[in-house]
């Protein structure tokens, strides 16, 4: 099994943020970013603060993976932007101030709803394997493991990054303000710095040894050859500099020219195969987004190369043949039955899911209502069971790792989930440039002929789930996570409660959670001890991760009747929502 949530936000996210613009600013407004409350994620002694983490608006909610991110999409909503404009700005700036978990050197997924004509697009900007990627560049010990984790880390682990073209298509397609308004926040940060919090803390220590391995990274992320402390300032002037020429000259900054060069040598120089022709014919795609629906609530979800989608919606088709209403959220039945969903939803994402560019995906199937209530019959409600994938094939036939979700004041819905993958994924910097290069590569299967192995110019699996929820064709909640394969299962159990127990978005995503991975059942010892006994006797492979699982960090934001907007943001990393 792979353990790729504890390499961090993917990590998505994964970074999650999510901007909500409702009425309009009016000129006469005070300042809003002048009256916010600065805001830290970690007390006098270094620790997570687990509270204050949520907000309530009327003309917006912000709720991102880090308060300066949040503070920044405030600011670009008083300067006129929409929603797809505040998007970007805090896209560009988690990859500042979160930079172990997304940034230009990564990709990810947009999902956008377009308000004046209910369509919805999938803006897919997902790193690709370079031209010269093969499953046997990667050398397996006896045990089929790859040696010196050149899978994970260095040269090979590095994919084409596609992040840059994505957030400045959808800013120029669907955008008010300009490059330079977006994007300048992030420049100012990246030139005069931003606090170091208790969880970049404890990342940059958990992974001081690939830091300490490459120069480039080093000089940024340690001081004097440590790991930078608590409530210390970061700064990253060379990033500041390729950001500034972005603004100002476009995508072709990125792909082209001296910056192209910078990437590729530094990837060579690691072992890596990317070449500056894998840079310049990097293209984005927009597809159409996965669909299904919740006890009458629609879910728009990510397409494939992502599984994250389909496999939310198949977790959620499978629990509706359930009553869960009536179901204590603390009770060992719930949390059996949802662990047996997800059992089985990742047996089918092993043997199913890849790039549909390369391989065929039974997304219908795996969608289909019919589909999961032939899962749900081989559900023991008594006792923990071992699934192997189902056919859904079958009911394939048209019967039908950071995230942030944004609604404007047209009511144009987006919801973004990227990632650089790992934490402080590749580990290389490229040099001169600031831009820490992704490990997507470690997202493919090693060997050949499996859906997802490696091919030139494929997208590896994800699990980046960006989902919007609507009612009778009206938003009711945007939300997302990072977190690798706990991004599929944090989420429906986020869409549930919401749904199921009418729970409040904080008390949503700060509720208990479990992740099981086929083989053991991951949980917060939160949980009441006379659940997890209860667990154990129906057989249950247990495993406690302390009070609070670290990944996936759902964002979220809920839209009522009477237009309150309530912004979640999941303390268990440096998530922050602000209200408008």
């Amino acid at each position: 099994m792979k353990k790729r949530y504890l390499l961090g936000a993917f990590l998505l996210t994964f970074f999650t943020f999510n901007v909500v613009q409702g009425n309009e600013v009016g000129a006469k407004q005070t300042s809003i970013t002048k009256n916010i409350k600065e805001f830290k994620p970690y007390d006098e002694n270094g620790k997570i603060l687990r509270t204050g983490r949520d907000a309530t608006g009327k003309e917006g909610v912000v709720s991102t993976g880090k308060y300066e991110a949040s503070k920044i999409g405030v600011e670009i909503i008083e300067k006129g932007g929409n929603a797809i404009d505040a998007a970007v700005a805090v896209g560009f700036a988690l990859g500042v101030c979160e930079p172990q978990s997304s940034g230009i050197g990564g990709g990810g997924f947009m999902l956008i709803r377009l308000a004046k004509t209910g369509e919805t697009k999938f803006i897919d900007f997902r790193e690709i394997s370079p031209k010269n990627a093969t499953p046997s560049m990667w050398k397996l010990d006896k045990d089929g493991k790859v040696i010196n984790d050149e899978k994970e880390y260095g040269g090979k682990a590095i994919g084409v990054p596609g992040e840059v073209k994505g957030l400045l298509y959808a800013l120029e397609k669907y955008g008010n303000l300009d490059r330079k308004t977006v994007m300048q926040p992030s420049i100012d940060m990246a030139k005069n710095g931003y606090e170091v919090s208790a969880v970049l803390n404890k990342d940059i220590m958990n992974k001081f040894d690939i830091i300490e391995k490459y120069p480039s990274t080093s000089q940024i992320y340690l001081k004097d050859g440590l790991p930078y402390e608590v409530g210390d300032i970061i700064k990253n002037p060379d990033l500041a500099k390729i950001l500034e020429r972005i603004a100002n000259e476009g995508e072709s900054a990125f792909y082209k020219g001296d910056v192209a060069k910078a990437i590729v040598e530094s990837a060579q120089k690691a072992g890596g195969v990317l070449t500056v022709e894998d840079l310049e014919n990097y293209k984005i795609q927009v597809r159409e987004p996965a669909k299904g629906t919740y006890r009458g609530y629609e879910i728009v979800t990510s397409a494939p190369p992502s599984s994250g989608g389909a496999h939310v919606i198949q977790i959620l088709n499978i629990l509706e043949s359930y009553d869960i209403s009536k179901m204590d959220i603390n009770s060992p039945e719930y949390y059996h039955l949802f662990s047996e969903a997800i059992k089985m939803a990742f047996a089918d994402r092993a043997k199913y899911m890849g790039d549909t560019d390369f391989v065929k995906v039974p997304m219908k199937g795996v969608a289909s209502k019919e589909y999961a209530k032939e899962l749900m019959n081989k559900i023991d409600l008594t006792k923990s069971k071992q699934y192997k994938e189902g056919n859904p094939w079958d009911f394939n036939e048209s019967k039908d790792t950071t995230h942030y979700s944004i609604v404007d004041k047209e009511g144009n819905i987006v919801s973004v989930t990227k990632t650089v993958n790992g934490v402080f994924a590749s580990g290389v910097v490229a040099d001169g440039t600031g831009i820490i290069l992704n490990n997507e590569m470690d997202d493919f299967d090693t060997g050949e002929g499996k859906a997802n192995s490696v091919e030139p110019g494929k997208k590896p699996l994800s699990s980046m789930s960006p989902t919007i929820v609507l009612k009778d064709g009206k938003p009711v909640m945007s939300l997302g996570a990072p977190g690798a394969t706990r991004i599929i299962t944090g989420v429906a159990q986020v869409i549930s409660k919401v749904i199921d127990h009418k729970m409040d978005i904080q008390d949503a995503i700060d509720a208990p959670r479990i992740h099981d991975d086929y083989d053991e059942l991951v949980y917060e010892t939160r949980i009441p001890k006379e659940t997890i006994e209860a667990l154990e006797k129906m057989g249950h492979n247990l495993k406690p991760e302390g009070d609070w699982l670290e990944y996936p960090c759902v964002q979220g934001v809920t839209m009522s009747s009477d237009g309150t907007l309530r912004g979640g943001a999941d303390p268990r990393r440096d998530g922050k929502a602000l209200g408008i």
